[in-house]
């Protein structure tokens, strides 16, 4: 994930130390800097950053005018960036992810950019769903009205929360929310969550009775996946394609399952 960043503050030496202190995150692309306020409302509307970080006391426009200048578009994340300490209030009530005072300490601007990354990770990922569902919902429109008419919370307690899974002579609990996909291999299940693979002696067709089927779905015959661990979808060729899951991993939809997957994905 490349982080798109504008710099804006009037003063050059510090546009120029914060540049250099950026250079160091592999992740972070300084794609223009400003030095007023004007200018930054500007370049801000055209190029459309993921982040900005922002000097409060400029001439003219101060930091919290470009804040407000910006707010008929959907604004980019703000860092604050200062040499004075006063303005921390006012900086976290404009929703500003952090808050740093000059000089930047490399310390307090990596505990900044870890915000910032999560964040992005959580707004990009809400957008990837809403891009599966409209993709999906393309090849099978009326399911989704399914999805509105779902009666959630009576149907929420029939399934399991946890699974308990004897593997390697240990007895595992699984939080049935931590699960990412589920592989068929005959009366075996192999169980994925972020940071561990579980073996589980059960058919495909009784793990399904187990899991709440708005959150686990067959998107193959012999893969289920957690609708709520997918980060992204790839159309494919011949109506197929792949979902991208938080892992990493890539799963393939194929088409006999499209009209199941959209009508559950939320």
């Amino acid at each position: 994930m490349t982080i798109k960043t504008i710099l804006v503050d009037d003063e050059k030496l510090a546009t120029q130390g914060l540049q250099i202190r950026l250079a160091e995150f592999e992740d972070i692309e300084v794609i223009d800097t400003c030095s007023n306020g004007r200018e930054a409302i500007r370049k801000i509307k055209t190029l459309k950053p993921d982040l900005v970080f922002l000097d409060i006391q400029m001439p003219g426009f101060d930091g919290f005018s470009v804040v407000q200048g910006i707010m008929e578009i959907e604004p980019p994340l703000f860092i604050f960036v200062t040499a004075y300490a006063d303005h921390a209030v006012r900086a976290f009530e404009a929703e500003a992810i952090d808050y740093l005072v000059k000089p930047v300490e490399p310390d307090r601007l990596a505990d900044a950019l870890e915000r910032v990354r999560n964040r992005l990770t959580e707004k990009r990922g809400a957008e990837e769903i809403e891009k599966l569902k409209n993709v999906l919902s393309e090849v099978a429109p009326a399911a989704m009205a399914d999805l509105e008419n779902s009666d959630e919370p009576a149907a929420s307690s029939r399934y399991e929360k946890l699974i308990n899974v004897k593997d390697r002579g240990q007895i595992f609990r699984v939080d049935v929310d931590t699960i990412e996909r589920i592989d068929a291999a005959g009366d075996y299940m192999c169980i994925y969550t972020a940071d561990n693979s579980l073996i589980l002696r059960e058919t495909m067709k009784d793990l399904e009775k187990r899991l709440d089927p708005r959150n686990f779905q067959r998107v193959h015959r012999s893969t289920i996946v957690n609708l709520g661990q997918v980060r992204e979808v790839k159309p494919h060729t011949n109506g197929e394609c792949f979902l991208v899951l938080g892992s990493g991993a890539q799963v393939k939809v194929s088409r006999s399952y499209r009209d199941v997957v959209a009508r559950f994905v939320h």
